[in-house]
Order: structure tokens, then C-alpha cells, then sequence
């Protein structure tokens, strides 16, 4: 009988859990109210104060139950460290790119945190597990390219903090994109194209190719004045 209250107890939590990204998705975090939640889950509200704080513990909580692209595995890589650092640069975005394509929950969740959430003091666990997550993503790409530079396989004279900020934001608007419009997210195995357009643009740089020797510009003699002096 324990046991099954026990289980009873843990069902009830997802229900709640699954019902608030479902309506916070619909209506937004602000609009939503601890009574759309129950109603949405069929419980009561004593059911959801048994189990959260309040609204913000729950949105906390129904954050933290997803693991996001950027925090899994192929994120989690040291390119810097890797014998072919530009290749590995390479897997970790598709890897985050493959998954958000893949994982409809981890977009859902994105989209409320991003589009759908006011930035308030209750929810700064929310932020801060974020800013941590875009920021450990962005030094492990500055690293990853700095070492493909040093190893000969992108320009010397490129900025690999730079560069870094660019595939960063390339691959933060490719999923804001898919977010708001899934038929945009590309057919599976597409997304190494995506990756590979940027990354093919900076090994073909013009700091890569032999510079051409202009021939020098000939200019025509003036001609002398027919005209004398009177």
C-alpha cells in the first residue's frame, strides 16, 4: 500500500509537471495561474502545493527535469584537446543541432524560457543554470577553433573569440528558428550541411589564398601640344 501512495505520488508530480509546459507554452508563465495548472492536470490545487512552492517553484522545477542541447554529451567535448580540433568542433554543433531536431520536448521547453517567461528574481536559477550552459558552450568553441589555428587549419589571422561568438549565434538562431517554426528544421543528416557552410567559408578565406601580383598599370605618354607659342 506504500509503495503504490509512493507511485501514486510520482505520477501525480508528472501530471502536473507535463500539464504546466503544456499550458505555459500556450499562455505564457505570466498568464498561466496555479488553477489553469490543475485544470490542465486534473488535480486540485492542493495537489500542486503539496508537491511545489508555488508557480516559480514549479516552472523551476519543470526546467530542470529537461536536459537541453547545449548541456548534452556531444556539447560536453573538449575540441581544444582533440588530435583533429576543427572535426571537433565540427560534432559537437551538429550534435547540438541533431538534438534539438530530435527532442520536441527540449524545444517546448526552450521556447517557454525564452519567448514565453519573464526575467523575475524567483526564477534566477533559471537564468543562471542558462547563462552557465551558453557560456561553457561558447569558451569550449573559442578553444576548439584556437587550436584548429594552431594546428594549421584555419587562418592564423583569424579571431577565434570572434568566430566563436559567430557559430555560436548561428547555431542559437538555427534553434530559436525551429522553436517558433518546426517545418523549417532541416530532414535528418541535414544539419552538418549547416555547420559545414560556416566552417567551409573560413578555411577558404582570403587570409588562406596566395595573393596574386597585379601587373603593374602601363599609363600612355601625354602627347606634346601641337600648339606653339605665339
Amino acid at each position: 500500500m506504500v509503495r503504490r501512495t509512493k507511485d501514486e505520488a510520482v505520477e501525480t508530480r508528472k501530471q502536473i509537471l507535463d500539464a504546466a509546459e503544456r499550458v505555459f507554452g500556450e499562455r505564457g508563465v505570466s498568464r498561466t495561474s496555479l488553477t489553469d495548472i490543475a485544470e490542465a492536470a486534473s488535480v486540485t490545487r492542493g495537489a500542486i502545493y503539496w508537491h511545489f512552492k508555488d508557480k516559480a517553484d514549479l516552472f523551476c522545477e519543470m526546467v530542470a527535469r529537461v536536459t537541453m542541447p547545449m548541456e548534452d554529451a556531444p556539447c560536453q567535448i573538449s575540441p581544444a584537446h582533440d588530435a583533429d580540433p576543427l572535426a571537433s568542433v565540427r560534432t559537437m554543433l551538429v550534435g547540438i543541432l541533431q538534438r534539438t531536431s530530435g527532442d520536441a520536448q527540449a524545444r517546448r521547453v526552450f521556447h517557454i524560457v525564452f519567448n514565453k517567461c519573464e526575467y523575475v528574481d524567483e526564477m534566477e536559477t533559471v537564468w543562471e543554470r542558462f547563462r552557465e550552459m551558453q557560456a561553457g558552450c561558447l569558451q569550449r568553441l573559442e578553444q576548439g577553433l584556437a587550436a584548429a589555428i594552431a594546428k594549421g587549419q584555419l587562418p592564423v589571422s583569424l579571431d577565434a573569440q570572434r568566430t566563436a561568438v559567430g557559430l555560436h549565434a548561428l547555431v542559437n538562431g538555427l534553434i530559436s528558428k525551429w522553436v517558433m517554426d518546426p517545418k523549417a528544421m532541416p530532414a535528418k543528416g541535414d544539419a552538418g550541411q549547416l555547420i559545414d557552410i560556416f566552417l567551409d567559408g573560413l578555411r577558404q578565406s582570403p587570409a588562406t589564398k596566395p595573393r596574386l601580383r597585379r601587373a603593374p598599370v602601363r599609363r600612355k605618354p601625354v602627347a606634346a601640344s601641337k600648339h606653339r607659342a605665339a
